[in-house]
């Protein structure tokens, strides 16, 4: 995670915020999608937008949206960031999304990756909960998240 401050441009580097709580749902929508008989048109690259928020629950494998997460603080309104998708490596899924804010000053505290750009919806693969990034909306702060699925075989 990588805060950006919106006035200076100064980049704030935070490390890496959880590990291993792929949800339920995220994985049960990407097995569906390996079985022709129930996928329902869904693709497995949909799994590209960042979502933020001010939960603080922990993260567990039952979530199936951020605990939180802002809506009218995003610019623009109730969309989410759309990840720049890559594959750093043969067993490894990556969507790096910069979510940008036009008010409030929320201390962000959950990151979720879901399937649709619009809040209120979509399926979630993951969340993760860390410690307060404070954002001001009024300087255009915004919040760099890098997510990594890596997807082993095994060897």
């Amino acid at each position: 995670m990588k805060k950006l401050d919106g006035r200076s441009g100064q980049e704030t580097l935070f490390g890496i915020a959880s590990f291993r709580v792929v949800t339920t749902v995220g994985r049960d929508e990407m097995v569906d999608e390996f079985d022709a008989a129930t996928s329902a048109g869904f693709a497995l690259d949909s799994f590209n937008f960042h979502g933020i928020g001010t939960g603080v629950t922990a993260e567990a494998v039952g979530d199936t949206a951020l605990v939180t997460e802002l809506t009218t603080e995003y610019s623009p309104n109730s969309t989410r960031a759309t990840g720049v998708q890559s594959q750093p490596t043969s067993d490894v899924y990556r969507t790096v999304g910069t979510n940008t804010l036009d008010s409030g000053t929320p201390a962000i505290t959950e990151h979720g990756v879901l399937s649709q750009a619009a809040t209120g919806g979509g399926t979630l693969l993951d969340r993760s909960v860390f410690a307060a990034v404070n954002l001001t909306g009024a300087n255009g702060d915004g919040l760099q998240s890098t997510y990594n699925l890596t997807i082993a075989n095994g060897g």
